[in-house]
């Protein structure tokens, strides 16, 4: 019976001149979500409100669900309107709705109407009344509560009579692409898709980075990253992901450098090179799925010794996670059961049995001269060799 989606915002609602740039992006972000679902959809906003009318049919949960995933939208009110002909038709279309959405009617309610178009013929105050009274008539079972209903029947008059009762919750946050781009060092861990899933909830439109270290990580890894990717990739939009072949850097730092301190110089090196690639592509910042103290390249001190190296900055949305609420938000935004598969990554594969957690950022630095006969060599063929897919 729904004919089109009332789409509502929360932080665009107050910037200032510049809002009309937000609901712009949100428009384009819907347009983008909706293109391969059933059904032909015109998006457009008119006086602080966005719409969503269907053109066709559709399937109703399939779109509710790809709007669940648009960033800047905070709620989904699904519509039934009608055209302007007279008040007893409004009553007639109404008491016809409540009928098919609420079969138990032993509820209360409260009308709450808006009169956008000046020239219709009753006011908000009076439409709430008349129309509580045509409700009553039709329900008697029903009762009227303007402090705590169970029912918000909302009226809106504009060109047209809209008429939403329900609000399904969206996910929030900024467009993406209101707030730059950034590069997601990505692995096949639970952390970092979480991670670039809460950068992008900001607005940012994400790129990606994973290493690979064929043979000791096989294709089947590589794929669990992908995989991860395209499901980032439904709130995100489309994820160019470079895959950088970091197998000949890992085994030169394994034989130069102290076993203890592998971990950290690795680490050390992915971010010169994601910072790289993310210089190239005009990111403004990376981001990294790390949480103080998870792991030993994770203590406050370790990650001193990473970002030494970096001039981008680095952002670390789930610093202050601890690891079942990264595991929850894993699980909602489905990429948790693909993060689980028992496939591992280029940073499981060298870690030293005793790794240390509070590195001399001077310390490293004259052990990473170690490396001065062939690492800058090494580096630039791991970039020469770079393999970008675009994931969506």
């Amino acid at each position: 019976m729904f004919t089109a989606f009332l789409i509502k915002y929360a932080e665009i609602g107050i910037k200032g001149r510049n809002r009309y740039l937000f609901e712009d992006a949100l428009v384009h972000q819907i347009k983008y979500a909706l293109e391969k679902c059933d059904g032909q959809f015109l998006i457009h906003k008119t006086q602080g409100r966005i719409y969503v009318d269907a053109q066709s049919e559709f399937d109703f949960d399939e779109v509710v669900e790809r709007l669940q995933t648009v960033f800047g939208i905070s709620g989904i009110c699904p519509v039934v309107y009608v055209e302007d002909e007279g008040f007893d038709k409004l009553v007639e279309t109404i008491t016809g709705y409540i009928a098919d959405v609420y079969p138990d009617r032993n509820k209360t309610f409260k009308v709450q109407a808006r009169r956008a178009r000046k020239n219709y013929p009753k006011d908000s105050m009076t439409i709430n009344m008349d129309m509580g009274e045509a409700i009553l008539k039709a329900f008697p079972e029903m009762k009227v509560d303007v402090h705590n209903p169970d029912i918000v029947l909302n009226i809106e008059v504009r060109e047209k009579i809209y008429i939403y009762s329900e609000i399904i919750p969206g996910p929030g946050g900024m467009p993406v692409g209101t707030g730059g781009k950034a590069m997601l060092l990505l692995s096949g861990g639970i952390d970092s898709p979480v991670a670039g899933y809460m950068i992008a909830k900001r607005g940012v439109k994400i790129d990606a980075v994973y290493f690979h270290a064929p043979p000791y990580t096989s294709e089947r890894a590589k794929q669990k990253v992908v995989d991860l990717a395209r499901i980032v990739s439904r709130y995100t939009g489309p994820i160019y992901l470079h895959i950088i072949n970091f197998t000949d850097i890992q085994l030169y730092i394994h034989e130069k450098c102290p076993h203890e301190e592998l971990t950290i110089i690795m680490r050390r090196y992915m971010m010169r090179i994601a910072e790289h690639i993310a210089k190239e592509t005009e990111c403004l910042g990376l981001i990294t799925g790390e949480s103080i103290g998870q792991v030993a390249s994770q203590t406050m001190a370790s990650l001193v010794a990473t970002n030494e190296v970096c001039e981008l900055p680095v952002y670390r949305p789930l610093i202050g996670f601890d690891k079942q609420e990264i595991v929850e938000v894993s699980e909602k935004i489905g990429t948790y059961e693909t993060s689980i598969q028992p496939f591992e990554d280029c940073c499981t594969i060298f870690v030293a049995k005793h790794p240390v957690t509070k590195p001399n950022v001077n310390v490293i630095r004259r052990h990473e001269h170690n490396l001065d006969e062939k690492i800058e060599e090494l580096v630039a063929t791991a970039l020469e060799t770079d393999e970008v897919i675009i994931v969506e």
